[in-house]
């Protein structure tokens, strides 16, 4: 039996944990001793729905991170993005040391990551080995978010020089990048070499998708008995608003728009939030709109036409693994690299919002409705999402990643 400790990016969404509480979940099936660390509440929420011990953040003082969320959601990769969002020596010192506390007090056999910066910092402080489960853009070895765009542009801001900073005052050799932090001893990428292009050389193992749901979670009977003489779309914005503002990475456009293209028209729409309220802006949804906070992804994703989304990887994830077609309002740079690979498949379309004076995006409405009508039309997209879904099916998904990870510990102890 070997105990293992999952962290992340604290986030207050649902991407993350997503992805790394069915490995737990299997592990501790296996029965071995597992906590995750984010306390963040939407992802609590999830963690204890799984029945896992959630650990509680260290009583610290945390100054302000001094994040700048424009260049986050415009960021050419996680180095930019990293040091759009840690500008702050002390907050990073402050961060760093939470994470040692937690990590130590906890005294795991293994770390398992995804996207946490200051755990895997902490990790190797502690000199703990360490597992990460990325999707592709997130790995050193990718060309960043804005890959198409050619070779990545220099002089981006990095947050290197804090991180090392902080690193060598706890006995741990400087990094060229801070992403070169999140390659674990080992590395498993969600997705395939298809949906997570790296480069041949790159030290990962593919896993296939990971979605999280419960063994025995079904959709509730009012979704169940949605008419289908119409089209379901499942509309999923994941948090529409991240603070009492309007901020660069808040995904309210995706119901805004979807309101603006569907309301009070034929078509059935699901929409769920991540455990999310919706914008009191809003007022009464149309009257063929359903709202749900949470429904059992994977369940939903199948029983769907069409999903709308604003370009998470595990939304694509989950999509591709039903084998449903997508259209999808990518809010920030990082998901607009997931929904052009997904499109490059030929599973989905994409429309891109434009930032606009009042702090808002926007989408061009006609644009939207015309390519929900063609990917509901064009038999092509169903087919090539059914041809990815099949595809996926050799990967062995959290299974698989659970075994990788237990042999891992095994090794390494």
């Amino acid at each position: 039996m070997a105990k293992f400790l999952f962290t992340m990016l604290p986030a207050n969404d649902l991407g993350l944990p997503t992805r790394l509480v069915p490995i737990a979940r299997a592990l501790a099936d296996r029965g071995h001793v597992v906590a995750v660390f984010n306390p963040a509440p939407v992802p609590a929420r999830l963690i204890n729905d799984a029945g896992l011990k959630n650990l509680p953040m260290p009583s610290r003082p945390m100054p302000d991170s001094s994040d700048d969320l424009a260049q986050a959601s415009s960021a050419w990769d996680v180095e930019q993005m990293f040091g759009a969002l840690f500008g702050n020596e002390e907050f990073v010192r402050a961060a760093t040391a939470a994470n040692v506390d937690v990590v130590r007090d906890f005294d795991p056999d293994v770390v398992v990551d995804s996207f946490g910066l200051f755990s895997c910092l902490a990790a190797r402080i502690l000199q703990v080995p360490l597992a990460s489960v990325l999707q592709g853009n997130f790995h050193p070895a990718s060309d960043g978010f804005l890959w198409w765009k050619g070779e990545r542009p220099a002089g981006l801001p990095s947050a290197a020089s804090m991180i090392n900073k902080v690193a060598e005052e706890n006995g741990v050799a400087p990094v060229a990048r801070c992403v070169d932090l999140l390659a674990g001893d080992l590395s498993l990428i969600v997705g395939t070499p298809e949906t997570d292009p790296l480069p041949a050389g790159a030290a990962v193992t593919y896993v296939g998708p990971i979605v999280w749901q419960r063994g025995n979670a079904t959709l509730p009977n009012w979704v169940l008995a949605l008419g289908r003489n119409q089209p379901v779309v499942w509309v999923y914005s994941g948090n529409p608003r991240y603070a009492n503002a309007p901020t660069p990475i808040d995904s309210i456009v995706v119901i805004r728009t979807a309101i603006a293209a569907f309301g009070d028209t034929p078509v059935q729409v699901v929409l769920t939030t991540g455990y999310q309220e919706v914008p009191k802006e809003f007022g009464a949804l149309p009257s063929n709109f359903h709202h749900a906070a949470y429904l059992p992804g994977l369940a939903m994703a199948e029983h769907c036409d069409l999903m709308v989304h604003h370009g998470g990887h595990s939304s694509v994830m989950a999509g591709l693994s039903a084998g449903t077609p997508a259209v999808i309002i990518p809010t920030i740079t990082e998901r607009e690299s997931n929904a052009r690979r997904l499109a490059a498949l030929g599973a989905g379309e994409i429309v891109l919002p434009v930032d606009t004076a009042d702090g808002e995006k926007h989408i061009d409405v006609a644009e939207f409705s015309a390519k929900v009508h063609r990917v509901l039309n064009d038999d092509g997209y169903l087919r090539s999402a059914r041809r990815v879904a099949e595809s996926m099916r050799k990967f062995g998904g959290a299974q698989e990643a659970a075994e990788r990870i237990e042999r891992f510990a095994a090794v390494r102890s």
